[in-house]
């Protein structure tokens, strides 16, 4: 990679962390990555999905393999707490989980294919919008011009604090956990609270849920079963002494390593909400949110991973269990063979999705080119 181009990079990444985009919103940041493809990278074709997806295509003279990287590039609803040059200029949205740098080393490397074309096969850098409420991905893989494209082999990254800067960690089988969310809402009737007899208060109805769903934890992270539910959000009632709660609503994050163990887990958790409830003359609902494939990492890519890293001589550790945080890449994992693995951000550095957090760029360069060398390597 020349200087000017990891500069321009750093550029791009700081321009993209100072106006941040939630997801689902990332119109703007859209538009600069369509741009600066357009005017800098050189590529063969850029296909727009709905809702703000961007992939850039490079086509090598001789056939052989499809293979897409992907990149992320939305922010999240957390108040910047850093002050540097390029803070997030909007109140309470900023980029904690280094988006804006997984768009700045796509952006990396879509100029080095420009530069540097390749000979055989076809890549495909996918910028993706809204991958933390699992929208992006599911959009992208449902629209239709997504058909065209079909890859043989997907790839990502995601920097990891608390790890070597520009180390190399990965896992074969799952490397991030199936998630999804799920809202109970238990409709009863309200009565005076000194004659609660004469209403449908769900409370009990309530505690019985969350212990149920708890007992029913498989919290071993060395156990294939592994599954966990979290109570996340709980609402009863009004702030008034004189009325007992006729409603209530109950949220819980499931998480398992496994696609199946946590489909399995979804309707065991669905059923006992529905059956509490109704013991307790409740009327139920419930719907999901947010919800993520575990990531499965094919052993054929993520050799390739473990060889680019070898190739390169960096620092390369393996995870002895997978991460317990939901990434919307594994719905491109289920489908088509694929890996997903991290880059070290640093041992010291602020966690993910904290408020001091911001991108390392430093790990650009290394990135750029460990995702080039996969390429090569998923080629042979």
């Amino acid at each position: 990679m020349t200087n000017q181009i990891l500069d321009d990079a750093i550029a791009l990444r700081k321009h993209l962390h100072k106006h941040p985009e939630l997801s689902c919103e990332e119109k703007e940041t859209s538009k600069t990555l369509k741009e600066k493809l357009n005017k800098d990278c050189n590529p063969d074709q850029i296909v727009e999905f709905d809702h703000f997806g961007i992939a850039a295509i490079y086509n090598g003279k001789e056939s052989g393999k499809s293979i897409m990287i992907r990149g992320d590039f939305d922010a999240l609803p957390i108040e910047e707490i850093n002050d540097f040059d390029h803070k997030s200029i909007y109140s309470g949205i900023s980029h904690k989980c280094g988006h804006d740098g997984h768009a700045a080393i796509l952006y990396a490397l879509a100029r080095t294919l420009g530069e540097t074309p390749i000979t055989k096969g076809q890549v495909v850098l996918l910028f993706q919008p809204a991958e933390e409420n699992g929208e992006g991905a599911k959009g992208v893989i449902n629209d239709p011009k997504f058909k065209d494209i079909q890859p043989d082999h997907v790839v990502a990254l995601h920097n990891l604090p608390a790890y070597p800067t520009n180390a190399i960690v990965w896992k074969e089988g799952t490397f991030t956990a199936a998630a999804n969310s799920i809202i109970i809402k238990l409709h009863g009737k309200t009565s005076h609270a000194a004659e609660p007899e004469k209403g449908c208060n769900p409370a009990l109805a309530m505690a019985e849920i969350t212990q149920a769903f708890l007992d029913r934890n498989v919290p071993d992270l060395n156990d294939a079963k592994f599954r966990i539910a979290t109570p996340i959000y709980t609402t009863m009632g009004e702030l008034s002494y004189g009325v007992s709660a006729g409603y209530g609503e109950l949220h819980f994050t499931l998480r398992a390593w496994q696609n199946e163990v946590i489909r399995s887990f979804e309707k065991e958790c669905e059923k006992l909400a529905e059956e509490i409830g109704e013991r307790h003359g409740l009327k139920v609902k419930v719907s999901w949110t947010e919800s993520f494939f575990a990531n499965q990492n094919d052993v054929k890519v993520i050799s390739a991973v473990k060889k680019a890293a070898d190739d390169l001589a960096l620092e390369s550790i393996e995870r002895d269990t997978p991460f317990k945080w939901g990434e919307d890449f594994g719905i491109f994992t289920e489908k088509f063979p694929g890996a997903m693995f991290g880059i070290g951000a640093g041992e010291n550095w602020p966690s993910l999705h904290n408020p001091d957090y911001d991108f390392p760029d430093e790990i650009i360069e290394t990135a750029t080119n460990v995702f080039y060398q996969v390429i090569s390597n998923l080629q042979r």
